[in-house]
């Protein structure tokens, strides 16, 4: 693996930024649901992303020699890692994709003529 650099996660937060200005255009809405469901894919979308990375910065805070071990960290790290369960949680918005083509789909085929979401 290459190695990481803050540079290749601000590129990578660059890329997020670019997707909400993108969607601010009113993109179709089968695109704009296609380009936003890697994000909140079930096992691997943000929410389950961040939250492993806020565990795993815990985890090497905690277990790191040069990290002092006072009270203060411990909170941090305690705070880390409830983060990283309300991120967990967020896990279920693939749910919401899902019903979100489920109205697309019935509402290009109740109301014809129609074939864009506004």
């Amino acid at each position: 693996m290459p190695a990481l650099t803050p540079d290749t996660i601000h590129t990578l937060t660059e890329t997020l930024s670019d997707l909400t200005d993108y969607l601010r255009e009113n993109p179709d809405p089968v695109e704009a649901l296609a380009l936003v469901e890697p994000l909140l894919d079930e096992y691997t979308g943000l929410p389950v992303q961040l939250a492993d990375t806020l565990r795993a910065l815990a985890r090497a805070l905690q277990n790191h020699t040069d990290v002092p071990r006072t009270a203060q960290v411990d909170l941090l790290i305690t705070e880390l890692r409830t983060a990283a369960w309300e991120q967990t949680d967020q896990h279920t918005l693939h749910y919401v994709l899902d019903d979100l083509r489920d109205l697309y789909g019935s509402a290009v085929t109740s109301e014809p003529g129609y074939c864009r979401w506004r």
